[in-house]
């Protein structure tokens, strides 16, 4: 058995429908930071797995040495963080696999269903959302005064604190079994259920799941009530279009094909709607060959995409620095795993909560909602959406499945 493995330890975590990778233990960590560090973590990845010895029967993407990665949001010193797991789990298309860094096989055996973490509290984080209505509504003036932003994604966060340790097995259990069809993810304490996928790499098939505009149930509403005033919004509809040019924008360059959809399908989910775009690309075999087109690389290219930061680019984030009173720190960063040929997945972490301890033995967890905003916003409605949003990792807190 790998040195340290403890399987009933909290695993880092990428499925969706039943299909991903888990990993226990950790065989090695990188963290980096800043403006660069995307490509930091690029070069240092690329150098670990250099000096690897791999023995891989499998040879398909997440085989092999694997990352699991979660990247800051923002330029600012932080967190970004890739773990090398010393057991993987893996499964994909029919196909089950386990990968070990280290000498030994583990002893695998079924782990303990874990405990509730008792009755969850509820306060405000470092920007509660009657701070965050203002933001909005700031954000909205200054738009309809001419401000050279066309849409800027503002977020405000909830913390949760519970009287005994939450473990993050408990989040991932509640959370992918209400929302299969997200990507249920766990890396270095961030825990979510994320619906939209920033990028996929296999090889020289790249994708993306652009999701922006959004509706949620109210009383007396029905589906077919919510569906028809999400495509006929034309407030959600410019959101979306505003996020869809600016993934294929930047993605453009590394492709020799890009197929980009017209028109937005509508994803249902328990707590919300999405207006999503699918946006599929072959790359460029040259830039794919030499290293130019890995999964890290690609994303820095495209991060941040309008569904999380705003358009144009450079002038949202500013306005997200002057009105966003928290350091979102990974929150609505790329989040997922990558493997040592540049392939895997990256989410953009929605949904989710940054897991700690706290000081009375129990857990807390700080939880992260955000909208997109534009000049016809309403700032009551988007404190509503962003509550909406809340939901799926409150409900897997209080123990919905």
């Amino acid at each position: 058995m790998p040195e340290g493995f403890d399987p009933e330890a909290d695993p880092v975590c990428w499925i969706r429908n039943g299909s991903g990778l888990v990993g226990w233990g950790e065989a090695a960590r990188i963290e980096t930071g800043g403006a660069d560090r995307f490509l930091e973590a690029d070069e240092r990845w690329r150098r670990l797995v250099a000096n690897m010895e791999v023995d891989d029967e499998v040879g398909l993407p997440g085989t092999g040495p694997v990352a699991f990665t979660s990247i800051a949001f923002s330029d600012h010193p932080g967190d970004s963080t890739l773990v090398v797991p010393e057991v993987i789990v893996g499964r994909r298309g029919g196909v089950r696999w386990i990968t070990t860094v280290g000498d030994g096989r583990p002893d695998l055996r079924p782990a303990p269903s874990p405990t509730a973490p008792g009755e969850v509290r509820y306060e405000d984080g470092d920007f509660p959302a009657t701070r965050y209505r203002r933001a909005v509504a700031e954000a909205v003036r200054r738009m309809r005064d001419g401000a050279e932003v066309d849409k800027v994604v503002l977020a405000h966060d909830l913390l949760a604190t519970t009287p005994e340790p939450l473990r993050t097995r408990y989040l991932l259990d509640n959370l992918s079994l209400r929302y299969p069809d997200c990507w249920t993810f766990a890396v270095d304490g961030l825990v979510g259920a994320t619906p939209e996928l920033l990028l996929r790499r296999a090889g020289d098939e790249v994708n993306s799941r652009v999701l922006a505009g959004t509706a949620w149930p109210r009383p007396g509403s029905t589906q077919r009530q919510l569906v028809t005033e999400l495509v006929d919004s034309a407030k959600n509809r410019g959101e979306h279009t505003h996020a869809v040019r600016s993934l294929a924008r930047e993605l453009e360059p590394f492709c020799k094909e890009l197929e980009v959809p017209t028109t937005p399908e509508v994803l249902r989910l328990r707590n919300v709607l999405h207006l999503a775009s699918d946006v599929a690309g072959r790359l460029d075999p040259t830039l794919a060959e030499n290293g130019q087109a890995g999964l890290l690389r690609l994303s820095r290219a495209v991060h941040p995409t309008a569904a999380v930061g705003g358009s144009p680019t450079g002038r949202a984030i500013e306005l997200i620095d002057e009105l966003e009173e928290m350091d979102r720190g990974r929150y609505s960063g790329p989040v997922g795993w990558q493997d040592a040929d540049g392939n895997g997945e990256f989410g953009i972490a929605l949904r989710c909560a940054r897991l700690g301890e706290d000081d009375g033995g129990g857990s807390r967890a700080r939880l992260f909602a955000g909208c997109g905003v534009v000049a016809d916003s309403d700032p009551d409605t988007e404190v509503a959406e962003a509550a909406a949003k809340l939901l799926p990792v409150r409900e897997a807190l209080e123990g919905m499945r």
